[in-house]
């Protein structure tokens, strides 16, 4: 997908919010606890999270290009699962989860900056030059964890299951023993409501450390697309230190 069709899709899954909708609110009643999750993009991951999600009682919305097309998937879910636009998705989600091609994130950090301000965002998404352009380059080099903190700038950044492909996430959730997912992030609320939403998902969290450690689980690191359970993970990052 070439940097000009990315930022098309960044201006097609915002288009219909532009028009005055009114925004979903989300409650919660204390800071760490998770009522409602908004996932912007329900490709692969992004429907294979919010059915593990709606399956342990989370109220979950999938945000779309084309709302309207995800109501069959939705339905596939259960548990009410309801379905909106990106704008819509960020300001219903208590934590947000960021699904996208990697290359869209800088215009949607811009366009829903007001909905994602303070928030949790789980950012699962991973950064391929081929596909995403400098983008993807400026995050391989910087660390794709400080990246996409830079494009999603005022939101709680925290990377997490960008590691493990959907199809691992779908047969090896609440695997005994239990699949480690790697996280990490800077924001202590932040980290928290990760690696609950982590176990809640049926998999071990293994916090690596602030977002420059996202390095260690990102695209090109021995981690990476790897399922290993929590001991061979935390094996693997000591041995890599």
């Amino acid at each position: 997908m070439s940097v000009k069709k990315l930022t098309a899709f960044a201006s097609l899954l915002l288009a219909t919010t532009l028009g005055g909708h009114t925004a979903l609110a989300a409650t919660s009643s204390s800071a760490h606890e998770i009522h409602n999750i908004g996932i912007v993009w329900a490709g692969n991951m992004g429907e294979t999270l919010g059915k593990l999600w709606a399956d342990a009682g989370y109220h979950v919305m999938l945000a779309s290009r084309h709302p309207d097309s995800l109501h069959s998937t939705a339905n596939e879910i259960g548990h009410g699962t309801k379905v909106g636009t990106a704008e819509q998705a960020s300001q219903f989600g208590d934590v947000v989860v960021m699904a996208v091609p990697y290359g869209a994130l800088p215009q949607l950090g811009q366009s829903l900056h007001q909905q994602l301000a303070g928030k949790t965002v789980i950012d699962v998404s991973n950064p391929y030059p081929g596909r995403d352009g400098a983008t993807a380059a400026k995050a391989l080099s910087l660390g794709s964890g400080k990246a996409s903190a830079q494009y999603l700038s005022g939101a709680h950044v925290v990377r997490a299951f960008n590691s493990l492909a959907a199809t691992a996430i779908t047969s090896n959730a609440h695997h005994s023993p239990l699949i480690a997912v790697p996280y990490a992030g800077d924001n202590p609320k932040a980290l928290a409501q990760a690696k609950t939403l982590i176990q809640q998902a049926g998999f071990a969290p293994v916090k690596t450390g602030n977002l420059a450690t996202a390095t260690r689980f990102q695209p090109g690191s021995s981690l990476f697309l790897q399922v290993l359970d929590e001991k061979a993970l935390r094996a693997q990052l000591a041995d890599a230190r």
